[in-house]
């Protein structure tokens, strides 16, 4: 799959009927590799539907990798997976110049980052130099080098991990890397069901390896626009707005939620939507959508650092149950 990059024809946008039931499919297709985890595959499907990147922040040996290489199969996509390490060098994600003696000039030779899913593993490993060659791709879906843009495929998406509870050798990412993620989420642990037929099965390896295309990327740039397409009521609009401003009024918060993360949330719950089957977006989209797009974009007062994700939740969960939902 790594060398497969997807030249997509002009993609058609579907009834949201047909989105919601492509995506129902598409997640009953990533449960036989990750099982247990159904609100886990809906956030990470609809943020690869709203053209988001999404961290996940979680202990190892929880699935992370798993969940990626799920949806890549499921969309039939190439797939990149980054081990980010401290030696590692913004050419080795984004590619090189390689001089061709028999034809006197230049070859550029693609990183891993022309991909349509890569995989950033445990990304805060890596120095900030590194970390920094991502914000173009992240946020454009290009890369420049030796003066020249190069278009990524589409689509693209990142999918980052990281350990939390890890801090010797680790570089905390800057609130401008964090902005570029849409979703942060965690895996958490299986149920005790679940753990038992894995440790039965000996892992989701040979679920994985067996797991077949339910789409093509093609249809996921379907998805995408019919996810642009979904109507937003002015109300709706404006819960989301009074959402972010409370992030910058609060005395418990020192940064707030930036226009983009405004904007991010607005994606986000119109993905939400299409992923289950509607062509207009609830005020409850945007309610269960907050704390996933908003909460990792928050820093504490009187502190130079992210907030921890539990204290950054709690204060996202608050300010949701004290502003009335618009009916």
């Amino acid at each position: 799959m790594a060398d497969k990059i997807v030249a997509l024809r002009t993609a058609e946008p579907l009834s949201a009927k047909a989105a919601g039931d492509l995506c129902g499919q598409l997640i009953t297709n990533i449960e036989r590799v990750v099982r247990g985890k159904r609100p886990i595959v809906e956030l990470a499907l609809t943020t690869l539907v709203a053209r988001g990147h999404l961290l996940l922040e979680d202990v190892p040996g929880l699935g992370k990798t798993t969940l990626a290489q799920a949806l890549a199969r499921s969309f039939d996509m190439s797939f990149s997976r980054i081990q980010f390490t401290s030696d590692l060098l913004p050419s080795d994600i984004l590619g090189v110049s390689v001089f061709d003696s028999t034809r006197g000039a230049f070859e550029f030779k693609p990183g891993p980052i022309f991909a349509n899913l890569v995989l950033a593993d445990e990304v805060n490993r890596t120095t900030p130099r590194t970390q920094s060659c991502l914000l173009e791709a992240m946020g454009e879906a290009h890369v420049s080098l030796d003066g020249v843009t190069r278009p990524l495929p589409s689509p693209f998406a990142v999918i980052a991990t990281q350990n939390p509870h890890e801090h010797a050798g680790t570089y905390p990412l800057p609130e401008s890397q964090l902005d570029r993620f849409l979703v942060r989420l965690e895996m958490g642990y299986p149920t005790p069901d679940v753990e038992r037929r894995l440790l039965m099965n000996g892992g989701a390896e040979n679920e994985l390896a067996q797991l077949k295309p339910g789409a093509s990327a093609h249809d996921l740039s379907a998805l995408q626009l019919t996810a642009a397409r979904a109507k937003v009521a002015d109300e709706v609009a404006q819960y989301a707005l009074t959402l972010c401003q409370a992030t910058r009024k609060s005395p418990l918060v020192a940064l707030g939620v930036s226009t983009r993360g405004a904007i991010a949330l607005m994606r986000a719950a119109q993905a939400w939507a299409c992923v289950h089957g509607r062509d207009f977006v609830a005020p409850d989209d945007v309610k269960h959508m907050a704390s996933p797009v908003l909460a990792h974009r928050l820093m504490a007062a009187g502190s130079e650092a992210g907030l921890g994700r539990t204290e950054s939740l709690r204060i996202m969960a608050d300010l949701v149950d004290k502003i009335p939902v618009p009916e």
